[in-house]
C-alpha cells in the first residue's frame, strides 16, 4: 500500500512519526473521509470544507490550498489497486515537546493520507438489515469537530459488538444525536426524520444525499430534534455513512423495530441511492457528484 506522509508518498512500513507528535501524544488533530467511485472522489469540495470547519475548530491552519489537496487526492487515487476506494486523510498539531499549550513558535503539521477499497453491504446485509444497541451520548460539545480523538465513540460502538450488533444509536438529554460512526434517519408514519446539524452530531455528506434524494423525490421529510420515544417507536430506522450507504437497522435493543425487517422507506431509498451512485457518483465527472439526478 502507497501512503502520502508529510509531503512524500512511500511504501506504508516506510511510514514513520515522531513519539512527540501530538495526535500520538495528545489526539490533537483531525480527519477526513472520501470515498471515491470509479476513481473520481465524491464532492470533494464538501469534503474539503468539513476538513476546514474540523481544523478552523481545533485552531490549526491548513496545510494545503484546495488545489494541493485535490491533486494530492487524485494522485493516491492513482496509486490504489481498487476502481472504489475510501481515502483517509489525517491531520495533527505536528510534533513538539509535551505541553498542553500549543507549540511555540508554530510546528509544521503532520500529514498523512492513504487508501483502501470501498467495500458496500453484501447483499444479505441489506436483506436482513442490522442490531443496533443505545446508549447515553457521553461524547464533548463539539462532535461536529471530525476529531481524531475517538475514545468516547470507540468505546460506544464496542458496546454494540459487544452485543453482535451493527451501532450504537446515542442519546442526549432526551433526543437522538446520531450513531458512534454514522448517522441515524427515523420514518414514521410514511415520513423520514433526521435530527440538525448542530455541535451534536457530524455533519455527514451521505446525510446531506438522503436528504437530496427524498427532497428529489417527493418523500415526505422533516428535519428536527427527534426525540428518543420516537427512536424507540420508529417504524424503521435506517443508517448511513459512506461506507454504509444506507443500512436497515431492524433490532435496537434486542427488540424488533417495527416488522423486525426492511421496511418500504428502507428500500426506496436504498435504491434511489443506487441510482444516484451509478447516474452520478460515477458519471459526472466534472462536478464530483453534483445534484441528484
Amino acid at each position: 500500500m502507497i501512503v502520502y506522509l508529510n509531503g512524500q508518498f512511500m511504501p506504508i512500513e516506510e511510514a514513520r512519526i515522531p513519539v512527540l507528535d501530538r495526535g500520538f501524544i495528545f489526539g490533537d488533530g483531525v480527519y477526513e473521509v472520501i470515498p471515491v467511485y470509479s476513481r473520481r472522489p465524491f464532492r470533494l469540495a464538501e469534503h474539503l470544507r468539513r476538513l476546514q470547519h474540523s481544523l478552523d475548530g481545533i485552531r490549526l491552519q491548513n496545510p494545503h490550498s484546495g488545489q494541493e489537496w485535490e491533486r494530492l487526492v487524485n494522485e493516491l487515487i492513482r496509486s490504489g489497486e481498487a476502481e472504489d476506494q475510501y481515502l483517509y486523510l489525517h491531520i495533527t498539531r505536528g510534533a513538539a515537546k509535551r505541553d498542553h499549550a500549543f507549540p511555540k513558535p508554530p510546528v509544521p503539521p503532520t500529514v498523512f493520507m492513504m487508501s483502501n477499497p470501498l467495500l458496500t453491504p453484501p447483499a444479505e446485509l441489506l436483506a436482513s438489515g442490522v442490531g443496533a444497541v443505545s446508549a447515553a451520548d457521553n461524547r464533548w460539545l463539539r462532535c461536529d469537530i471530525k476529531a481524531i480523538a475517538l475514545l468516547p465513540n470507540v468505546l460506544l460502538r464496542q458496546m454494540a459488538v459487544d452485543a453482535g450488533c451493527a451501532e450504537t444509536i446515542l442519546i442526549r438529554d432526551g433526543f437522538m444525536t446520531e450513531g458512534a460512526a454514522s448517522n441515524i434517519f427515523v420514518a414514521k408514519n410514511g415520513k423520514l426524520l433526521a435530527p440538525p446539524k448542530d455541535n451534536f452530531m457530524l455533519p455527514g455528506i451521505t446525510y446531506d444525499v438522503v436528504l437530496e434524494i427524498a427532497q428529489a423525490n417527493n418523500i415526505l421529510h422533516e428535519v428536527r430534534k427527534v426525540a428518543a420515544s420516537e427512536v424507540f417507536g420508529a417504524d424503521e430506522l435506517l443508517l448511513t455513512s459512506s461506507t454504509k450507504e444506507v443500512l436497515a437497522i431492524t433490532t435496537l435493543d434486542d427488540k424488533p423495530v417495527g416488522s423486525g425487517k426492511p421496511g418500504a422507506m428502507f428500500a426506496r431509498l436504498h435504491g434511489l441511492y443506487q441510482n444516484f451512485k451509478r447516474d452520478v457518483m460515477r458519471k459526472d465527472a466534472a462536478s464530483a457528484g453534483g445534484g441528484v439526478a
